[in-house]
């Protein structure tokens, strides 16, 4: 066919568009090769994810652990859950006298057939009454006592040692002395007590008799 110079010129635009449709279509998301990633790139960031996560999960542990039966300390930064306290049986394991406080070592044992950990204080008081309740104010920490993470295998032990201050150290008007039956404990991060029968004088007014120290790996007993 042929074309008139003016023809021609009408034309030009026509075919200038079909070329650049067909350019586009060419470079589109339906391009196997622009789409594609990159398997080597992929493989890279996947690794670098995992050493992360790693990484976080190792530097979880506090510093000090300490392994208590055959369960070793590595366990512990390896997902060993905290002791619930239905895992856990409390016992008096001493007490001993002194000017004006007793000072009781309390044992806590993993009555359970898995590992579990122990870390930091347990929440203590004095309880009486019916139905049991809390009888004045709770232990303060002896924060020289040192904090350890203590894994307890199947029937290991840990221990923890309660002071507590003689009622008649003060003004029975500022004490209000009532007898107390129990001893009211919450294992570290629980919050069902354990009870273990006292016969301690209380102080229902704002007098801290009670004061508890973190929990050491091992028992306080023989037994």
């Amino acid at each position: 066919m042929t074309f008139s110079p003016p023809a021609a010129r009408r034309m030009l635009p026509v075919l200038a568009l079909a070329c650049v449709a067909v350019l586009a279509t060419g470079c589109g998301p339906n391009d196997p090769a622009a789409s594609a990633p990159d398997a080597t790139s992929a493989k890279g960031a996947t690794t670098s994810a995992t050493s992360t996560t790693a990484g976080s999960t190792a530097g979880s542990a506090p510093a000090g652990t300490t392994t208590s039966g055959a369960t070793k300390a590595s366990h512990a930064g390896s997902g060993t859950s905290a002791c619930p306290t239905r895992s856990l049986q409390a016992k008096v394991a001493s007490t001993q006298g002194t000017a004006g406080s007793t000072y009781t070592v309390i044992d806590f044992k993993n009555i359970s057939p898995t590992a579990c950990t122990l870390y930091g204080y347990p929440g203590v008081s004095l309880a009486g009454g019916t139905p049991v309740t809390q009888i004045g104010l709770a232990a303060t920490r002896n924060t020289d006592s040192p904090r350890h993470l203590v894994t307890l295998a199947p029937g290991a032990k840990a221990n923890v040692t309660l002071q507590i201050a003689d009622a008649g150290n003060f003004p029975a008007t500022e004490c209000q002395p009532r007898a107390a039956t129990y001893l009211q404990i919450y294992p570290p991060n629980q919050t069902t007590p354990l009870y273990l029968a006292s016969t301690a004088q209380a102080c229902a007014g704002h007098v801290n008799l009670l004061t508890v120290g973190a929990v050491q790996p091992g028992a306080g007993s023989t037994s």
